[in-house]
Formats: structure tokens, sequence, C-alpha cells
């Protein structure tokens, strides 16, 4: 897909990054902005268990953080808060690149595959490591099957089911991304005014369910992954 004008492409040096990458490490460097913000707050409250008054980078962190904490132990389990880090840092990450592709002259970093099938990989990675941490070499038995006679066929289905995650992963991101940029690209060259800010609305909302789509499904595999009846 042609982009047009770029603020990425326009910075001398970088222009000859890809602008998905380019945008991408933009994005990573307005969270870690963000997060500093949030840890100097924290640091000059007395009390961080009080709430603050007002509207600040804190409360919008621990709001978000307070609803993937909930959602995490309602799929996980007891043990959510451990892995709410990984989950937290995928929410955020997913939604400020979805969002920022709504800023004239910004692609998504998202309507790219190879930045989908990035965090599908960074997922699968994961969860396989918390589940092998959880059981040890006992977590290849989910790979084989309840019965013995089954094993090589339960190995083939379960080993293709895993690398598929993934894909999964990426592949819906990447379409409801890419089709999201690309109705708001033809209805803002078309119309100009009014009828885009339907779709920058309904954009935003694509943006935010995507996030959460995303980390939900993660949760999901980490909880299967950790748990004690596979």
């Amino acid at each position: 897909m042609e982009h047009g004008f770029s603020w990425v492409g326009g910075i001398p040096g970088v222009a000859a990054i890809p602008e998905h990458l380019a945008t991408s490490i933009l994005v990573m460097i307005l969270l870690t902005i963000f997060a500093l913000r949030v840890r100097a707050q924290l640091a000059k409250t007395p009390d961080p268990t009080l709430p603050q008054s007002g509207f600040s980078a804190r409360n919008i962190a621990e709001v978000v953080t307070e609803m993937i904490t909930q959602l995490a132990e309602s799929i996980v389990g007891h043990d959510a808060p451990k892995y709410v880090p990984l989950f937290g840092s995928f929410f955020f990450f997913i939604l400020a690149a979805n969002l920022i592709g709504l800023l004239p002259g910004f692609t998504p970093p998202t309507d790219n595959f190879n930045i989908t099938i990035a965090l599908g990989a960074v997922s699968f990675v994961a969860y396989n490591y918390y589940g092998a941490r959880a059981h040890g070499v006992a977590y290849l038995k989910q790979f084989v099957g309840p019965l013995l006679v089954l094993s090589p066929l339960m190995i083939i289905v379960e080993t293709f089911s895993h690398l598929f995650r993934p894909a999964s992963l990426a592949i819906r991101l990447y379409g409801n991304m890419f089709a999201d940029h690309l109705l708001l690209s033809i209805f803002t060259d078309l119309t100009k005014v009014v009828v885009p800010v339907v779709f920058y609305v309904l954009g935003t909302f694509v943006s935010l369910v995507q996030a959460l789509v995303f980390t939900l499904l993660t949760m999901v595999y980490v909880g299967l992954a950790i748990s004690h009846d596979h």
C-alpha cells in the first residue's frame, strides 16, 4: 500500500529506515517517556496507594494496569500479576501503534505484516517460556496427549496448532489495521470534512479493540501453558 507524506520519512537520516520500523521506534520512545513520567509522579507521591486527583499520566497508567490485571486474573488465575508486565506491554504498544496511524502524516506500524508477525512471535516465545518454567520438562506432555497410542498424531496436531497461533495473531491485527487505515485514507481524500470524522471515531474504536484482542489471546495462551489441567 502506498502512503502519502510521512513525518517520519522527513527526518534526516531516518528516511533510509523502513517507515513501519521508524514509526515503531518512535512509538517505543513515546511510551518510554510516558513511563518515565509515571515513575516521576509516583516518586513525588507520599502515599502511592492514594489516587491522584485530576488527569495525569499516572492515572492513565493505573487505570489500564488495573484493567489488565483484572482481565488476567479472570483468565490466568491467581498467578496473573506475574505476567501483567507482558500483557501491559503488548496492550500499550499495540494501542499506541494503532492510534498513531490516525494522525495525518503517520502510518500505523501494525498495518505492516513484519511488525505484527514479530509481535506474534514474542507472544509465542513468551507463553512457551512461561509454560516450560512452570512445568519443566513435563510441559512437553501436552503435545503428546492423554493416550500414548495417539501420541504421534497428537504431536503433529499440537505442533501445528501452536505454530498457527502467532500467525493468527499477526494476520488478525495486520488485516484489521490495514483495512482501517485504507478506509480512512480513501474517505479523507474523497470528502475532506464531516465524513472522515466518523471514520476517525471508528478507527479509534478498532485500534482499542485490536489491542485488547491481541492481549486477551496472549492471556489465554499463557493461561493454557501454565495450567496443570492440559
